[in-house]
């Protein structure tokens, strides 16, 4: 009973403003969650390692986005983050084009005492990316480009024209709204995705790093106090993963 109480308060107030957005995700003992009956079928069909604390910051950053700039989410892995950000977009009936990144390659990937090569490993996440989001989200589909993030802001700065996983031709450049870093993890990575992010992040636009909380143990963990000494960024919340808006 206790925890249901604890769980309905936190939704009713992580609706209101950023001030209580962060006194929220701080003062609880657990992070803000806004998952509803659609976001938790999501979770029950799509492999992923999505923490239900960013679905809020997901509203959050589409809700009080600073423009209709397009949405960046570095690594989509089989489409459980980004079907969940395409329901938000839908949700909150936001114009925001959207784009993802991800090569598919898994040189760490364990596949244990089976016959399963990387490489089949590879295709069968690809796969089941595209199913996920023509199941899902076949209304809004996002531009996918199968490459790293490094390639992939390369070519948004230069504005190339580029074939998404769909088949279809987009140009890519311009200013972001929204940037959920969710990559690989290391503090290298980390540390060029948001060095990226922030050339072309706009003023008042929103910065996500995944697996960030304090203890999580990954590289992108080292990377926050970097992000918060530069002096660009405010942090709006830990819920738990690190959650920015860009000041300057």
């Amino acid at each position: 009973m206790v925890a249901n109480a604890l769980r309905f308060a936190a939704r009713r107030l992580g609706k209101r403003s950023g001030r209580r957005l962060a006194a929220v995700a701080n003062v609880i003992d657990r992070p803000v969650d806004v998952s509803d009956h659609f976001t938790d079928h999501l979770h029950y069909a799509i492999a992923g390692m999505l923490h239900r604390g960013n679905l809020h910051c997901f509203d959050w950053a589409i809700r009080n986005r600073p423009s209709d700039a397009p949405l960046l989410e570095i690594g989509s892995f089989c489409g459980l983050s980004t079907n969940a950000l395409v329901y938000y977009l839908r949700r909150l009936g936001s114009p925001q084009p959207f784009f993802t990144c991800d090569p598919w390659v898994f040189e760490g990937a364990m596949v244990g005492d089976t016959p399963t090569s990387r490489r089949d490993y590879a295709a069968f996440v690809k796969d089941s990316y595209v199913r996920s989001i023509e199941t899902f989200s076949a209304d809004r589909k996002p531009h996918t480009v199968e490459t790293t993030s490094d390639a992939f802001f390369e070519a948004w700065t230069a504005g190339r024209e580029v074939e998404d996983v769909f088949g279809r031709r987009v140009r890519l450049g311009g200013p972001l709204a929204f940037v959920y870093v969710d990559g690989t993890h290391d503090r290298e990575q980390v540390t060029l995705d948001w060095q990226h992010a922030d050339r072309v992040l706009e003023p008042g636009g929103f910065l996500l790093f995944d697996d960030s909380w304090d203890g999580a143990g990954w590289g992108a963990c080292t990377v926050m106090p970097d992000v918060l000494a530069s002096g660009r960024y405010e942090l709006v919340a830990k819920n738990p993963n690190y959650f920015f808006r860009k000041v300057r």
